[in-house]
C-alpha cells in the first residue's frame, strides 16, 4: 500500500482548518467540533438560533471539496478497498467515539488543544495512538 508525502497541501489544509477554527471562536464564541455541530442539527438538540450557522458549517465542509474538483478537475476522493459493510461498522465506531470521548479530532485535536484543554489533550492522545496501532495491524500483522 502506498502512502503519499504531501507537506505543503496538508500544511495549506492545516492553515485553513486552524483558521476556520479561529473565525468560528472569534466571530460566534463556538467551538469547531464537528461531532458536536453535525448533532446539534438533529432533533431533539440543538436550538433554532444556532442552526443557521450549524446547517452552513456542515453544507461548507460537503461543499468544499465538490468546489475544489470544478476548479482544479482535480479528484476529491480516494479509492477505498473496504466494502460498505466495513466502512459501516467503521463510522459507527466513530460515531461512537465521539459520543464517548465528548468531541471529536476537531473538537478535541484543533480547538482542545490550542486551548490547553487536559481533557482534550489526553483525548487526542488516546486517539493519536489507537489510530497508530490500528495501522500498524492492519499493515504489519494482518497485511491489509
Amino acid at each position: 500500500m502506498e502512502t503519499s508525502f504531501t507537506p505543503l497541501t496538508s500544511f495549506a489544509g492545516g492553515i485553513l482548518i486552524g483558521s476556520a477554527a479561529i473565525m468560528l471562536y472569534a466571530g460566534l464564541g463556538r467551538i469547531a467540533g464537528i461531532s458536536g455541530i453535525a448533532s446539534r442539527l438533529l432533533p431533539p438538540s440543538g436550538s433554532a438560533r444556532d442552526r443557521g450557522w450549524e446547517a452552513a458549517f456542515i453544507i461548507g465542509l460537503v461543499a468544499a471539496p465538490l468546489l475544489y474538483q470544478v476548479l482544479t478537475g482535480g479528484p476529491i476522493l480516494q479509492t477505498f478497498t473496504a466494502g460498505l459493510p466495513l466502512l459501516a461498522v467503521a463510522g459507527l465506531l466513530v460515531g461512537f467515539g465521539s459520543v464517548y470521548g465528548n468531541g471529536c479530532t476537531s473538537g478535541h485535536g484543533v480547538c482542545g488543544i490550542s486551548r490547553l484543554s487536559v481533557r482534550s489533550i489526553a483525548a487526542t492522545l488516546t486517539f493519536m495512538a489507537t489510530g497508530f496501532i490500528t495501522v500498524f495491524v492492519l499493515r504489519h500483522l494482518i497485511g491489509g
